[in-house]
């Protein structure tokens, strides 16, 4: 199976190209990036200028590109709009015309902001926020085509994420971390994540709906995620938590709990609670 990843520079692509690699039924990997040590150069703002003939023996393009900060799809809407949903789907409109089978990374940001609601795959996407927009704009577009698939991340931990970097930074530095509560989400990690792209690979025509998402079981605080870190690192992490004023929340949720109705039956990914999941991200980590 030859295969293409777009965005290929990016933190979760990362870990789905080393995988992709190791993979005996992967024949290659394409890299698709705006960064110019890739395969080939995409700059999403002017998709039309692609050469998009590359796709042609092309199975499996796997769409991580995205300008994925809340804030800044707020702030620079048009400019994002145009890289997050006009280019974007130009390029899978164009993947598609050549039978490529694309797999899309959506956000748990396609759904609203109902207090007490839990989102599934057959809810409905009521977007609010801007990024939620324009991931609901690209799903709308190409639902319902059989070469379509789109995941909804939640959270997405790692050792290497963003937070548990600089809680890691904190312990090596013995800083205090501040830590955004009320902040919930259905916290999934980078290696469930990777066993998804892996299995729509490879079982791409027995999943037989256009949406999963991809979240864990546990409706999991930031506050927790720090508790589980010290639960390793025997109590070497030290913090204070604050409440983030209500500009922080005009682009994210307080809360926002996903469930899938299908992970499970399918059997995609491991059935197990964050704790399980975390401490296999963060296990090895030395300090």
């Amino acid at each position: 199976m030859k295969t293409a990843l777009v965005g290929s520079s990016g933190y979760i692509a990362r870990f789905i190209r080393k995988r992709l690699a190791e993979e005996s039924e992967i024949e290659s990997v394409l890299r698709i990036d705006r960064k110019n040590d890739t395969d080939a150069y995409l700059n999403l703002f002017e998709a039309d200028q692609f050469d998009y003939s590359i796709l042609n023996d092309i199975d499996y393009v796997v769409f991580t590109a995205a300008i994925s900060s809340p804030d800044q799809c707020a702030k620079e809407f048009d400019a994002c709009w145009q890289i997050n949903v006009t280019g974007t789907s130009y390029f899978i409109q164009e993947a598609i015309k050549r039978k490529c089978r694309v797999l899309f990374f959506s956000s748990d940001a396609v759904f609203g902001d109902i207090s007490g609601k839990i989102y599934d795959e057959e809810s409905l996407t009521e977007a609010y926020t801007p990024y939620g927009k324009m991931k609901k704009a690209v799903e709308d577009e190409f639902k319902g085509n059989p070469l379509f698939k789109a995941i909804r991340l939640s959270y997405v931990a790692s050792a290497k994420d963003k937070y548990y970097t600089y809680l890691f930074n904190c312990i090596r530095n013995n800083e205090v971390a501040d830590i955004f509560h009320p902040f919930y989400r259905n916290t999934t990690v980078v290696s469930d994540v990777v066993d998804v792209v892996m299995y729509f690979a490879l079982h791409w025509d027995e999943y037989e709906h256009t949406f999963l998402n991809v979240a864990g079981k546990e409706l999991v605080s930031r506050v927790r995620m720090a508790d589980e870190l010290n639960r390793f690192m025997g109590g070497k992490l030290k913090y204070t938590i604050s409440m983030p004023g209500d500009a922080f929340f005009m682009n994210r949720p307080r809360i926002t709990q996903m469930r899938s109705l299908y992970m499970n039956r399918y059997g995609i990914v491991e059935d197990n609670t964050f704790t399980e999941k975390i401490s296999k991200e963060v296990m090895e980590v030395t300090i």
